[in-house]
């Protein structure tokens, strides 16, 4: 199984509308795959969570997480790396066995012009440590706002074109 992790807990984002662009693409080549946007963490994830004290909610999280092969996180830059709620998500996570010899793919996006490759490198040292299989081709997406049309998809051809490979290696990861 695949899922696809939004990397903000902010509603209607365009981390959101890059995750919908990449689960649709990965359908119309056949691979259904899960989204999970972090606005639906449980807003109590940091006193239960974190520590020990399963909570139900977190635990159908946590399930999913299980049953997940590869994941595909879309990052948003937040202050010059990657937003601290998925940081949250990867400590509540069980350790070490959530991700552990799993795989995924990254994509920074931004409003700025870098595509946030600081926050795409921090999170791969945090993948590195737990044991999270990184493909090489890791995308940095600038002035996000340009690049998606008001349908949510991309129209600029060097940004599809870099997508449709990295999904085509992710598909072979």
């Amino acid at each position: 199984m695949i899922t696809i992790i939004a990397a903000t807990n902010r509603p209607n984002s365009n981390t959101l509308k890059v995750a919908k662009y990449y689960q649709k693409q990965l359908k119309e080549k056949g691979i259904d795959t899960n989204l999970f946007g972090l606005e639906h963490l449980p807003v109590d994830v940091l006193n239960t969570d974190m520590y020990g004290k399963r909570s139900e909610a977190f635990q159908e999280i946590q399930n999913m997480i299980n049953q997940t092969e590869k994941f595909l996180f879309i990052m948003p830059e937040y202050n010059g790396s990657y937003p601290g709620v998925l940081k949250v998500l990867i400590d509540a996570a069980n350790f070490p066995d959530s991700f552990y010899d799993k795989k995924a793919a990254l994509v920074g996006i931004s409003s700025g012009k870098y595509g946030n490759i600081r926050g795409v490198d921090h999170f791969t040292g945090v993948c590195h440590y737990i044991h999270l299989n990184i493909l090489p081709l890791r995308l940095h997406i600038p002035n996000i706002k340009a690049e998606l049309d008001a349908e949510g998809n991309f129209h600029q051809a060097d940004t599809i074109k870099f997508t449709n490979e990295q999904i085509e290696k992710f598909i072979n990861f």
